[in-house]
C-alpha cells in the first residue's frame, strides 16, 4: 500500500508522567512464532573465507536487509561452511548479488563437491517503487532451494563456493523433505487432462478442466513442474492437492483472480512460484487475488516471486490460512483487504517481503472478528511485519517478527486508512504475546524512528480498546512502544493498555509518545535502555499521559530535549557535559600525526593542526544529534613553549551536514598561556546544530589552524 508523510518540527511540546518504578516480570506465556520444517542458520556465525559485513540498520544498505543485520559475502573461490544443525536433505539459502548479475554456488558436503548446484540470480531483487515517498532501492535477498540429493546429519558440514559471482549469504535453512505423497483415491490428475508436468507445455486449460470434472472432489496435482500463463478463475467447492511443495511446483505469477466464489476451497501441499520482478500495483500478480469464498483454506504451500501471496477481498469468512511459506513478494505477504469474519492466519512464515508481510486494511468494511496466530515474519524490507489498519476485534497473538527495515514498525496498529470507505478500529484489539527483535525503522519522511510495537491514530482518533500483553522486545533499534498521530495531526491515542512486557537493549526509549492520548503501562521491565525511558513530545500540541499501573521498572528516566531525537545509545544531554568530545571530527587538512580526532580526544596536551600555509582551514565535528549549542571553549595546549596567539575563527552550523549558517562570524581570539591558552565563544541563542564547523583564516604564531580541545555546550 501507498504510504503517506508528515513531518515533524523542530521543536515539541513536553508532557511528562512520573513515576514507572518497581518490577514485576510477565507471566509464562505459550511459545511464540511457527513451528517450522526447518531449521535456520546464520552466515555470520558459520565458518567462511569470505568477508562478514554488518551489523548495519541503514535503510538502502545491503546488510540492513540481511537476517540479524549481518551476512557474508563471498567473491570467487571463497566459501562460507554451515554446521548442519539437524537431520536434512535439503536446504534453503537467502542470498544476494550485485544488480544485474547471475551465476550459481557449488555445493560441498563435508568437503566433497557434489554434482548439484544453486543458481543465483538478481532478477528478483533491486526494487524500486518512486510513488512510495521515503523508499528507496530494496529487496536485495532472494531465496534458492536446493534438494541435495543425499541425508545429512547434524553435526554433518555443507559449504557454498562463489564460482565467479559476487553472492552475499544471509542464511540457510535445512530441512528433512518428506517423500512425494500418493494421489488421494478418486481424484482427478491434472496430467490427465493434459497437464504437462515437465514445464514445457501450457497446462493452463488441463488445470480449468480437471476443476471442472472434480467438482466438489479433490483435483490432484503429481510431482513435476507446471506452467500456467494465465490465471484460473470460478474456483469454489474444490480441493487442489499436490505431492508436497518441494515436489509439485506451478510456474505462474497469476494463480487465482476472482472476485467471488461459493466457497468450500482447499488449497494444499505443492509450491506456486512466480516470475515478478517489479512492483506494478495494478496488476494482479497474486498467488490469490480476491475471493475463496467462505469456509475456505490455504495450507502446506510454497508461495514466491509474486507481488502479493494472499490478496484477499469479498466473501473469505471462516479462511484458514497456515502452514504456508510466503517468500520474496515484491508487495505484501497477505492482505486481508476489508470484509474479512474469522479469518485465522497461523504458523505461517514469511520472508522478504517488500510491503507488510501480513496486513488487515478494513477498506470498504471491516476485518472484523480475525486472528493473526503464531506466524514467523523475517525481514519485510519497505513495511511493518504485522499491520492492522482499522477493523472490528482483531487477535496479534503470539507471533515472532525480526529485522524490519524502512517505513515501519514489527507491529502495527493504525488508523491509517490510505482510502475511503475505511472502517476505523473498534471493540478490543488484542496484541498478546508475541516478540519483536531488531524490529522499528527509521521513517525518512518524519525523520525518526518508528518504535518496534506502534499504535498509531495516522487518519483518526484511536478509542477502541487496544490491551498490549506479554510482550518481548529485544534489541529494537530505536524504542519499544510508540504512541502517534502519523498524519501530523496530533489526534488522540486512547484507551490503550500495555501490561507485562519485557524490553532488552532498546536503542532509544522504551516510550515514544507523540501524540495526545493516554496509555496505561504495568509490569513492563527494562534492561540497557539507550538513552532514556521516555520520549514524551507530543505534535502538534497537547499531552500524553503515560499511567503507572505498576511493576515497572528500569525506565523512570524522560528525554529532556524535545528538540532533539534521542540517538541509538546516546545518554540524556548533560547541561555540563562536553557534546563534542569523543565524537567524530573531520578537517580539510592535516598535518603529520596532528590529526582532526586530536581536537575532541579530552587531552589538552595532544592537537590538530591543519595543513600550512593553506587559510583558510576548517575543523568539523559531527556532535551526534542536534543541540541548542550556547558556549565553545577552543584550547591550545597549556604548556608556556606555546606562545601567545590570535586565531581568526568563523563558526559555523548545519543541522544535516550539507546546509550550514553562519553562528558567528570571523573573530580574533586570543590563546595566552598565562591565562590556560584557552578562547571562549558564546553563540546566539538561536543556535541549533548537530555539525559544528570552524573555519579558521589567520593564526598570528603559526601558517596553519591549531585547536587542542574544541568543546561544545548547552550552558552560556
Amino acid at each position: 500500500m501507498h504510504r503517506t508523510v508528515r513531518g515533524m518540527p523542530a521543536a515539541l511540546v513536553v508532557a511528562l508522567s512520573a513515576g514507572l518504578l518497581t518490577a514485576t516480570a510477565p507471566a509464562v506465556h505459550a511459545a511464540v512464532g511457527a513451528t517450522l520444517p526447518f531449521t535456520s542458520v546464520e552466515a555470520e556465525s558459520a565458518t567462511t573465507t569470505g568477508t562478514r559485513i554488518g551489523p548495519d540498520h541503514t535503510q538502502g544498505s545491503l546488510a540492513s536487509e540481511a537476517s540479524g543485520r549481518q551476512a557474508v559475502r563471498l567473491t570467487s573461490g571463497q566459501r562460507v561452511e554451515f554446521t548442519v544443525p539437524r537431520a536434512a536433505n535439503a536446504v534453503n539459502v537467502s542470498y544476494s548479488v550485485p544488480d544485474g548479475q547471475s551465476g550459481s554456488l557449488d555445493v560441498y558436503v563435508n568437503g566433497q563437491r557434489i554434482a548439484r548446484t544453486l543458481a543465483v540470480t538478481s532478477r528478483y531483487s533491486y526494487v524500486d517503487t518512486g510513488w512510495i515517498a521515503g523508499s528507496r532501492t530494496h529487496h536485495f535477498f532472494d531465496n534458492a532451494r536446493l534438494l541435495l540429493g543425499q541425508n545429512v546429519q547434524a553435526g554433518d558440514k555443507v559449504a557454498f563456493q562463489s564460482t565467479g559471482t559476487q553472492v552475499t549469504v544471509d542464511v540457510a535453512d535445512f530441512e528433512q523433505v518428506a517423500a512425494a505423497s500418493a494421489q488421494p483415491a478418486g481424484s482427478v490428475s491434472v496430467t490427465s487432462k493434459g497437464a504437462d508436468p515437465s514445464g514445457a507445455g501450457d497446462s493452463t486449460q488441463a488445470f480449468r478442466d480437471a476443476i471442472t470434472a472434480a467438482r466438489g472432489g479433490v483435483v490432484w496435482i503429481p510431482p513435476g513442474e507446471y506452467r500456467l500463463t494465465s490465471s484460473l478463475s470460478g474456483v469454489q467447492n474444490v480441493t487442489l492437492q499436490g505431492a508436497g511443495n518441494w515436489w509439485s511446483v506451478l510456474r505462474t505469477s497469476r494463480f487465482i483472480d476472482q472476485s467471488s466464489s461459493a466457497g468450500s476451497v482447499r488449497i494444499k501441499d505443492f509450491a506456486v512460484i512466480g516470475d515478478v520482478t517489479e512492483r506494478v500495483d495494478s496488476s494482479p500478480d497474486n498467488f490469490v487475488n480476491g475471493s475463496l469464498g467462505p469456509n475456505s483454506s490455504v495450507s502446506g504451500m510454497w508461495i514466491q516471486h509474486l507481488k502479493v501471496g494472499l490478496w484477499l477481498t469479498g466473501n473469505n469468512d471462516n479462511l484458514v490460512v497456515e502452514n504456508n511459506r510466503i517468500l520474496d513478494t515484491t508487495a505484501d505477504g497477505l492482505n486481508l483487504n476489508g470484509n474479512a469474519r474469522g479469518v485465522r492466519v497461523s504458523n505461517n512464515f514469511l520472508r522478504n517481503q517488500g510491503d507488510d508481510s501480513l496486513a488487515m486494511w478494513s477498506l470498504y468494511a471491516a476485518d472484523t472478528d480475525s486472528s493473526f496466530v503464531n506466524n514467523t515474519v523475517s525481514q519485510p524490507n519497505l513495511a511493518n511485519g504485522i499491520a492492522i489498519y482499522g477493523g472490528t476485534n482483531i487477535t496479534v497473538r503470539n507471533n515472532l517478527v525480526s529485522d524490519t527495515n524502512a517505513l515501519g514498525s514489527g507491529i502495527a496498529v493504525s488508523n491509517q486508512k490510505f482510502a475511503d470507505p475505511f472502517s476505523p478500529l473498534a471493540g478490543t484489539i488484542t496484541v498478546d504475546g508475541n516478540t519483536l527483535v531488531r524490529t522499528g525503522a527509521i521513517n525518512p519522511n518524519w525523520g525518526h524512528p518508528m518504535g518496534a510495537l506502534r499504535v498509531d491514530s495516522y487518519d483518526s482518533a484511536i478509542d477502541a480498546t487496544v490491551s498490549v500483553t506479554n510482550t518481548t522486545i529485544i534489541d529494537s533499534p530505536y524504542s519499544a512502544f510508540e504512541f502517534v498521530s502519523g498524519g501530523g495531526q496530533g489526534r488522540p491515542v486512547r484507551n490503550v493498555t500495555v501490561d507485562g512486557a519485557t524490553v532488552r537493549n532498546t536503542g532509544t526509549v522504551v516510550v515514544q509518545a507523540e501524540t495526545q492520548g493516554a496509555a496505561t503501562l504495568r509490569n513492563v521491565t527494562a534492561t540497557s535502555v539507550g538513552a532514556a525511558g521516555v520520549y514524551n513530545c507530543p505534535y502538534p500540541s497537547g499531552t500524553f499521559t503515560l499511567t503507572d499501573g505498576g511493576g515497572n521498572s528500569g525506565w523512570n528516566s524522560t528525554w529532556s530535549n524535545c528538540s532533539a531525537w534521542p540517538q541509538p545509545g546516546q545518554s540524556n544531554p548533560d547541561p555540563a557535559r562536553n557534546l563534542a568530545k569523543g565524537r567524530t571530527a573531520t578537517a580539510t587538512g592535516s598535518q603529520d600525526v596532528y590529526t582532526p580526532g586530536r581536537a575532541v580526544d579530552g587531552d589538552a596536551t595532544s592537537y590538530w593542526e591543519s595543513a600550512n600555509n593553506a587559510f583558510p582551514q576548517a575543523l568539523t565535528v559531527d556532535l551526534g544529534s542536534s543541540y541548542a549549542v550556547r558556549r565553545l571553549v577552543l584550547k591550545l595546549p597549556p604548556a608556556a613553549a606555546w606562545g601567545a596567539r590570535t586565531q581568526t575563527v568563523t563558526v559555523l552550523g548545519s543541522t544535516d551536514g550539507s546546509s550550514w549558517s553562519t553562528a558567528v562570524g570571523a573573530t580574533g581570539y586570543r590563546f595566552d598561556p598565562a591565562t590556560g591558552n584557552t578562547a571562549t565563544v558564546a553563540l546566539p541563542a538561536s543556535t541549533d546544530l548537530r555539525y559544528l564547523r570552524l573555519s579558521v583564516s589567520a593564526n598570528t604564531a603559526w601558517p596553519a589552524a591549531q585547536f587542542s580541545e574544541v568543546e561544545a555546550y548547552l550552558t552560556p
